[in-house]
């Protein structure tokens, strides 16, 4: 854990329950550590003119559909003492979460793992994934490993430090959407479903069957088999979401809005309460945590922070994969490396026009930390699957400069409090 937080034991004492008949909810959690909520508009508009992008978006809120969760931690105390702004949060307001919703599943990954409690059966264990029907596929080998072989530890770095999609799929297929949406549900993150592959033409009923998975000893015995699992009805969004005014499919124009009813949804409270459960899971009780051991949980979050460059197998291209290639806040779209000295916790997202980061960073040459969660949508033209998305123009620098703006408001107020 960081020198800069000294967490406590604390217990959640209210949870924020979805529901459709809910307008607005209140969007900060009523943790013990909690010293204010607020409004985060007076520290967005303090430097606007400084940040070109951040002031054209704020501008028009509903537009870019922003939400923005930020969390202050006071450094030096004895217990965590947080500070929480919020701006735009809706829990209600559908968005899709794109690849955000793969940090779940790689927790949740560890903790089945941890409550099997079977021997030799661990984060690195062999793992191969079979076939039971069309289109369904094998993942018997895996080049990029140093054994060549597939595990949930090899699947879960390359989902942490590239957001690799086939990794996370294979996740989904070991745990199901059962298991999946009850446990995130069990742990008061309500607002959370999570119902396909990623980026596999699958359809609803395919999505709802789950591959057979061996566990095998490195000497090829077999110490867990899965069979074929299915659930016989889809957890989907009891809302029924559509966004835009048109979508392509299959090369074809539909005119008419793009129907989310059958993908993935999580809400910004619920993104960034996984984040601050692997990172401060004291805050919240017991039963509302993930089920991980520590080491579990350190090499979660060791994935969480280290830069696709420092890995070897496999290896990653800094030209190719940068360090802003998924740590979007201060440093989006920008080919610089990261300094040593700040720890950047991440996991992020993009897609139909969607740009979203959740980190926890910190500085460890300034002593300061903040959870930091946003969600921006880039779509002039409301049409999805065009390929047309202002993430480059708008997305990215939007990010980089709230993370800019945020980091250097705590960097003055610590200062401003040593005078």
């Amino acid at each position: 854990m960081s020198s800069i937080l000294k967490p406590t034991s604390l217990v959640l004492s209210s949870i924020l329950i979805y529901s459709p008949s809910v307008a607005a909810a209140d969007p900060c959690p009523l943790l013990q550590a909690a010293v204010s909520c607020q409004p985060l508009e007076l520290i967005l508009n303090r430097q606007k003119a400084d940040y070109p992008v951040l002031a054209k978006v704020l501008a028009e809120p509903e537009k870019y559909q922003v939400q923005i969760l930020y969390t202050r931690v006071e450094p030096d105390t004895t217990e965590p003492r947080l500070h929480y702004y919020h701006y735009q949060v809706d829990p209600n307001r559908y968005f899709y979460p794109a690849s955000t919703v793969k940090l779940p599943l790689a927790a949740l990954a560890l903790q089945w793992l941890a409550e099997q409690q079977t021997l030799l059966l661990n984060e690195d264990t062999i793992m191969l994934t079979d076939i039971a029907r069309a289109p369904q596929t094998a993942a018997h080998r895996d080049p990029t490993a140093l054994s060549g072989l597939p595990s949930i530890s090899h699947y879960i770095k390359k989902i942490l430090l590239v957001s690799d999609n086939d990794a996370s799929n294979r996740l989904y297929e070991l745990l199901g959407q059962e298991y999946i949406n009850e446990q995130l549900l069990q742990k008061g993150l309500s607002n959370t479903v999570i119902n396909h592959r990623l980026s596999v033409p699958y359809s609803d009923d395919d999505n709802r069957y789950f591959n057979p998975v061996r566990f095998l000893s490195t000497d090829g015995n077999v110490i867990l088999q899965l069979a074929e699992r299915q659930v016989s009805d889809s957890y989907r969004n009891s809302q029924q979401p559509k966004l835009g005014i048109a979508y392509y499919k299959g090369g074809e124009l539909v005119a008419e809005p793009m129907d989310f009813t059958l993908k993935n949804r999580q809400s910004l409270n619920d993104f960034d309460g996984v984040i601050k459960r692997i990172i401060l899971p004291e805050l919240f009780a017991p039963e509302q945590r993930f089920g991980f051991s520590d080491s579990q949980r350190s090499l979660l979050m060791q994935y969480m922070r280290t830069m696709p460059r420092h890995s070897k197998n496999p290896e990653y291209p800094e030209q190719e994969y940068p360090d802003s290639y998924v740590k979007y806040f201060i440093f989006g779209g920008q080919p610089e490396r990261i300094p040593d000295h700040i720890n950047y916790y991440n996991k992020n997202g993009q897609a139909y026009g969607h740009v979203i980061d959740g980190a926890y960073i910190e500085d460890t040459k300034e002593g300061i930390a903040f959870f930091l969660t946003a969600i921006i949508y880039t779509n002039e033209n409301q049409i999805l699957n065009d390929d047309t998305y202002e993430t480059d123009t708008i997305g990215q620098p939007f990010m980089r400069e709230l993370g800019d703006l945020i980091y250097n408001y705590q960097l003055q107020l610590k200062r401003t409090q040593q005078n």
